[in-house]
């Protein structure tokens, strides 16, 4: 789940394997350039009719972390994106993975070995000067338990290919072997098996450098992260409230045009968007319900993704799925034939039509369109048919004795509409579904140890690959394996197509896996999302790449 932009040589087949994988549909969904290539209207300058400077004013949730150390949801991320660069970004514009805080690397034959060429004296916040050794720290802060051990990272799967993943996780070596530095401007990072598509992983905004200072004092770097991007910290994060961050004139690449981003915490979307009405936000996120008149008001985007003056309601495409997360582990949801019998139950069509008003698509898949390897219609109990669904559960409950269930949900952000849906279309097959509503984070909590039986999640790719659906989601011992899947048969099969070197026979196998994935209906995909964010007219140029990533450094606010 994730969100976030990128130069580089060109590389040759060898120094880049696998390099095409990516380039599918998505790369004619966005027209922007890169974080700290060329602005929208020149390197520095307002030339859309806006003005340099003035501080943006940004709606999001209040985060699970802002620290790369456990980057995991939208909302931090978001933040997290203007704070830190990557080693790689993926650029929507060209179709292609590009270089951000290294000139290039270079990959060996089996694709086992990474060599990163870092950027030469870039700065971190703090005036520090960003080495190889600060890649190796951060990436180890992210898997050594001790680094928070009341709430660990989740996100170490991005980092379980390295090689000496198991021995540091486990306590059994006290440094991730699989990444050295034989000098200030390399890094290398050797992979225990094949895996083709590692730079995109390292295109994750988590996985990015920390200043030695990281480890003094957990709590102070989790308020106030001092990163090596465009933007840095003004004061701490005021829990609940605000994070306010200002643009860093010692960045390598081109400086931001405003002076900062004011980003404002409300309890809800519904909240916020009032707040927007009223002109005390810049950028919001429109409830479902208000869609139609948003698109009245402000003027819809013509590409979906760059906001302008009477253009300023984006309905962009995403990378990503909306489904239900289903606990396989416990009754009646232990048996794939209810969980079939309840995915074809739900009408997805409904949902997109009468709660989205036709800017949402029904699912068919827990890989979204514009992935390359999508295919249309591969998980089958996806497709909207009550009547098969009441004959399986009279198969399984032929006394009609079908248990009730809860469907865990936040009420926040159109998702009480949506679970309306979802309740209302079960109890036209006869299951009756008790609402369990809380808070985002504390669900999220809830999820991590099993505490629910089926409940809402959404997944934005944090690299547009099909691996980055599947991998993540499925295999037995990922952080975000919410389903309690133990599944060796999945997990070796997963592991093989990783470990597949020539793009289409990666594809295909990741494609099998899929298939039997959507059979055994372990989770149940609802819909693939759109953005639905507006601007203010005081906004002239905005730019949201469809994996939800603001390009900060080039927005720009109109003269006053």
């Amino acid at each position: 789940m994730a969100d976030f932009e990128k130069k580089q040589p060109m590389l040759d087949r060898r120094h880049f394997v696998g390099g095409a994988l990516a380039t599918s549909a998505l790369a004619v969904l966005a027209g922007c350039g890169q974080k700290g290539g060329t602005t929208a209207g020149g390197s520095g300058s307002a030339a859309t009719g806006g003005t340099t400077g003035g501080t943006l004013r940004y709606y999001i949730n209040n985060p699970t972390s802002i620290d790369p150390y456990n980057l995991m949801e939208d909302q931090g991320t978001q933040v997290g994106f203007q704070l830190f660069d990557s080693l790689t970004q993926y650029d929507f514009e060209a179709g292609e993975l590009k270089p951000l805080a290294c000139d290039s690397w270079d990959v060996n034959d089996d694709a086992t070995e990474f060599t990163f060429h870092l950027k030469e004296g870039t700065k971190f916040h703090n005036g520090d000067t960003v080495v190889a050794a600060d890649w190796k720290r951060g990436w180890e802060r992210i898997l050594d338990p001790e680094t928070n051990p009341e709430s660990p990272s989740g996100i170490g799967y991005h980092l379980a290919m390295v090689d000496g993943y198991d021995a540091f996780t486990e306590g059994e070596a006290d440094e991730l072997t699989g990444v050295t530095c034989p000098d200030d401007n390399t890094l290398v990072v050797k992979l225990a098996y094949s895996y083709a598509d590692f730079p995109y992983v390292a295109s994750h905004p988590a996985l990015a450098p920390v200043p030695a200072v990281a480890l003094d004092d957990f709590q102070t770097f989790f308020r106030a992260p001092i990163g090596n991007g465009p933007f840095k910290m003004d004061g701490t994060w005021e829990d609940g409230q605000y994070i306010n961050i200002v643009r860093f004139d010692d960045y390598y690449g081109d400086k931001a045009i405003i002076d900062g981003v004011n980003f404002i915490i409300q309890k809800d979307q519904e909240t916020a968007y009032r707040e927007f009405q009223a002109g005390n936000l810049d950028v919001c996120d429109v409830p479902a319900t208000q869609i139609p008149d948003a698109r009245e008001t402000y003027g819809e985007s013509e590409d979906g993704y760059t906001a302008t003056p009477g253009h300023q309601l984006m309905l962009g495409a995403e990378p990503s799925t909306y489904y239900l997360t289903v606990n396989c582990s416990v009754a009646p949801w232990d048996n794939a034939d209810f969980r079939r019998a309840v995915s074809m139950a739900i009408n997805r069509e409904a949902i997109c039509e009468e709660v989205f008003h036709g800017t949402r698509t029904p699912a068919d898949n827990i890989v979204p369109p514009g992935i390359a390897g999508y295919e249309e219609g591969v998980w089958t109990y996806c497709k909207y048919d009550p009547d098969a669904a009441k004959e399986l559960l009279a198969q399984i409950y032929p006394d009609g004795n079908i248990p009730t269930i809860k469907l865990t949900y936040n009420m926040d952000g159109g998702h009480k509409e949506v679970m309306d849906v979802v309740m209302a279309s079960l109890k036209e097959v006869g299951i009756t579904a008790e609402a369990d509503t809380n808070e985002w984070t504390t669900i999220l909590d809830r999820y991590d140890i099993g505490d629910y039986e089926i409940g809402r999640c959404g997944w934005v790719a944090d690299y547009p690959i099909m691996d980055n659906f599947m991998y993540p989601l499925f295999f037995s011992t990922s952080g975000d394996n919410y389903s309690q899947i133990g599944d060796e048969a999945i997990d070796d099969a997963l592991l093989e197509a990783r470990a597949t070197i020539d793009d289409a026979e990666r594809i295909a196998k990741y494609q099998e896996v899929n298939a039997e994935l959507g059979e055994q209906c372990w989770m149940i995909p609802l819909m693939f999302y759109t953005h639905t964010q507006v601007v203010g007219e005081n906004v002239a140029y905005y730019y949201l790449d469809p994996q939800k990533k603001a390009d900060m450094t080039k927005v720009e606010l109109v003269s006053v």
